[in-house]
């Protein structure tokens, strides 16, 4: 009585495989031992059991030669782009290894070197542990202009007006608040008044900033003109300066988060329109991220998450 061959479940032997596809290429059995490393045996072996697993015959030796069925056509044609798809797999591992010992230049504002890539830096760190990061702070125009320049490979700021060449991905977006002392007069009475908002001496990181442009044709467009400002190079002394009623600022809530539920500051709205700001990650337009940029990307991301839905003690109260 005739027996049927029951084909098995388990996928095909990758070996088995390469050592078929080895000896159609070589056209002998001697050849593809040598080129395998393997002996003659062990190759003959090898295919004996290929074509028990798969039930029927594969290849045929006429005159010395090798010559394929119609069933190790069929298989040939898999084979090769099974073991293609497998080296594809390995070169891809491999670049990953070799990028994780590049570097990557990120150039980001003061504000967020300070509050977002800290934490950021630490995971990043933990998981590529050979990529060399260096920072580069600078506000928004001048990472633009490192950008173009080939001098970094990422940004972490605000959304510029004119990409041109490169390409924005947004992380969040926050809304600018006065922030005061909460012995100020506003503190007190739970909203700014429009006449005394020109009067006020104001407390900004730099008045080239794009966050001060932005507040300056903020009032602009109302008529008003912030008529004194200091100028201090550190947030954390922007903020001392201001608890000690020595001046208004404005800024974002997630920047004095601790401050807020402290109680050690107050933040007001600027009036009935909001003045928001886009934050992201600015680089090369067409050009794809390494696996290390976009992982730095995806961790800005996550430590951001948060940030844009931060109101912390901000009042409801519109300026009167």
């Amino acid at each position: 009585m005739r027996r049927h061959h029951v084909m098995s479940n388990q996928p095909l032997d990758s070996r088995q495989l390469r050592a078929f596809v080895t000896v159609v290429r070589t056209g002998s059995f001697t050849a593809a031992a040598r080129e395998l490393f393997l002996s003659q045996s062990a190759i003959s072996h090898s295919l004996r059991t290929l074509e028990e697993d798969i039930g029927c015959r594969l290849l045929n030796r006429v005159n010395k030669k090798t010559i394929l069925t119609p069933a190790g056509e069929h298989l040939l044609h898999h084979a090769e782009k099974i073991l293609g798809q497998m080296n594809s797999a390995r070169t891809e591992l491999t670049k990953l290894n070799e990028w994780g010992r590049s570097k990557i230049r990120v150039g980001a504002s003061t504000t967020a070197c300070q509050y977002i890539l800290p934490g950021v830096l630490t995971a990043f760190k933990d998981d590529f542990p050979k990529c060399h990061v260096t920072i580069e702070p600078g506000d928004t125009p001048e990472l633009i202009s490192h950008l173009h320049d080939r001098q970094i490979d990422l940004a972490v700021g605000l959304e510029p007006k004119h990409l041109e060449q490169l390409e924005y991905s947004g992380l969040f977006t926050d809304e600018l608040s006065f922030v005061v002392s909460p012995e100020h007069p506003w503190a007190k009475q739970g909203h700014c008044t429009r006449a005394d908002i020109p009067t006020q001496n104001y407390i900004f990181y730099s008045k080239n900033s794009f966050t001060f442009r932005m507040v300056e044709k903020y009032f602009a467009e109302d008529d008003m003109v912030l008529n004194s400002v200091m100028e201090l190079g550190s947030m954390e002394a922007i903020k001392e300066m201001v608890k000690l009623g020595m001046g208004v600022s404005v800024l974002a809530a997630w920047l004095v988060r601790r401050e807020l539920e402290e109680g050690t500051l107050v933040s007001l709205p600027l009036g009935r329109r909001k003045l928001k700001r886009n934050w992201g990650v600015i680089s090369w337009r067409n050009r794809p991220l390494s696996h290390p940029e976009q992982a730095f990307v995806d961790l800005c991301r996550k430590a951001t998450v948060n940030f844009g839905r931060d109101r912390g003690r901000t009042e409801v109260a519109e300026a009167a």
